[in-house]
């Protein structure tokens, strides 16, 4: 509808099935001198990179040159900015004899990072921003939207810090930053900025930040490999295998029912450490993470295995289940099909494969114990339910509640009782008082029992007269 296919609008429709993107082989940078035929030029260029967010597509190709189509910020008649529906993939001009090494984007923000020069060299980095601003998404330290990109001075070329990874909520920003000169340190920093009402920032507020700003609870001799946001969380990966989140609903994001779980409500405004199951705190061989609107997803084992948890609805989180699920969860891949057994008997050595029926052993059995602990729970609510009932009886006929000195020495010794020994027992060793209030109740008891006696044959009686009537006027 607003282009995000890179389709021609004459075409522009839902597709179900994957479109060819062709357009963009026949824009050509406006001083475009590469020595070759138009025939080589074009068969030359490819994509390398892809990014989606709000209603916006991004691709970056094996030139450097940022593509950019659906929703994207233009100026408009009256010189401001808006976003227009762009039906095939657009080059972004901007950045042209440099370099556009990543990209992402929000609902109505794009952040690129580029080299400060013509060629990468790994550590010159610098991180563009523009489009609307109305939280301070852009980090640079205002709430004026910007029609084109605009360099974040806080982490420009003169910073000790470069930037290697960003990622983008709907209305906020994560990077991940390392030192210049790091030596034999491998450390990391993630800064976020933008809007923080739902904790998405990391910064123990809900305050939105104009500039990036460090989130300072997350370990500092961490090394992240990888963050990501989704429309109001955030998550990242460190080198060992720890996973934080935080954000909307204790991190899981947009997931409203999960305020009804036992242990998680409300919104996290530090970050959480996630553990990949109860006896285990990091995921191991960590890849990357990746989140969605309302789950998170890690991918680790080198590749080899993916966890995901959050909201369920419609199978997202992989595991054959449509439940939500507040803790990892295992995705069900590879599928164990012929051609997988195959391939993967040929890829792996063994000792990948001990490690996997190991990993397999410890996700069974932490099942298992998960299963025996919601029956435990089952039988503990039971249990509780029996209590507060025996207590409420014990207390209407012997005036006081119940504890566990009333219960019989035999229950105590056998598990059984005679009741009428018991019971004989009991009003030889009670007081008068307590004999007096025991009379009163049974009074009462009996009262009631004979009287509801009494109304149902009043009501037999009165039954049986009517039918006797209509008998007679038959």
């Amino acid at each position: 509808m607003d282009g995000q296919l890179g389709i021609s609008e004459e075409d522009s429709h839902d597709s179900l099935a994957p479109c060819l993107l062709s357009k963009f082989l026949e824009v050509q940078p406006p001083d475009s001198s590469t020595g070759l035929s138009e025939a080589e030029d074009r068969a030359s260029l490819k994509m390398c990179t892809v990014k989606a967010g709000g209603m916006m597509s991004l691709a970056i190709d094996n030139r450097g040159t940022l593509w950019i189509w659906g929703n994207i910020p233009e100026e408009n008649k009256e010189g401001g900015l808006s976003l227009v529906s762009s039906f095939i993939p657009r080059p972004v001009w901007d950045f042209h004899g440099r370099a556009v090494v990543k990209v992402s984007c929000g609902n109505e923000h794009v952040v690129a990072l580029v080299s400060a020069t013509e060629s990468h060299k790994g550590e010159d980095l610098l991180c563009y921003s523009w489009g609307y601003n109305s939280h301070g998404q852009l980090g640079l330290g205002d709430r004026q939207s910007r029609l084109r990109p605009e360099v974040v001075k806080i982490l420009d070329e003169d910073s000790p810090l470069t930037i290697y990874e960003v990622a983008c909520g709907a209305f906020h920003t994560a990077l991940l930053t390392h030192k210049k000169e790091r030596g034999d340190t491998l450390e990391s920093m993630c800064w976020t900025f933008g809007l923080g009402e739902n904790g998405q920032l990391g910064h123990g507020t809900t305050q939105s930040a104009l500039f990036p700003t460090p989130v300072k609870v997350l370990p500092q001799n961490a090394y992240f490999i990888s963050v990501d946001c989704g429309l109001f969380h955030t998550s990242v990966v460190s080198s060992t295998g720890g996973v934080w989140s935080w954000g909307m609903e204790k991190g899981l994001g947009l997931c409203p029912d999960a305020s009804r779980g036992e242990t998680v409500s409300g919104d996290a405004l530090s970050p959480l450490l996630i553990s990949c199951t109860p006896h285990q705190s990091i995921f191991p061989d960590p890849v990357k993470v990746v989140c969605g609107a309302a789950h998170t997803v890690v991918i680790v084992q080198k590749g080899y295995k993916v966890w995901s948890w959050g909201r369920g609805r419609s199978g997202v989180l992989g595991n054959g289940k449509e439940i939500d699920s507040y803790t990892p969860t295992i995705v069900l891949w590879p599928p164990m099909t012929e051609d997988f057994k195959e391939e993967d008997s040929k890829s792996s050595d063994e000792q990948d494969n001990a490690a996997e029926k190991k990993l397999e052993v410890i996700t069974e059995t932490d099942e298992k114990l998960s299963s025996a602990l919601n029956e435990v729970k089952l039988l503990q609510t039971k249990l509780s339910t029996m209590e507060k009932y025996a207590s409420i009886l014990h207390g209407s006929i012997f005036g006081k509640p119940f504890d566990e000195h009333d219960i019989p020495v035999s229950m105590w010794d056998s598990g059984s009782m005679n009741v009428a020994k018991e019971w004989d027992d009991m009003l030889e060793a009670a007081d008068d008082r307590k004999l007096v209030r025991m009379e009163m109740f049974y009074r009462d008891m009996l009262a009631g029992v004979k009287d509801k006696l009494m109304k149902r044959k009043i009501k037999e009686i009165i039954k049986e007269c009517l039918q006797s009537s209509k008998v007679s006027n038959n």
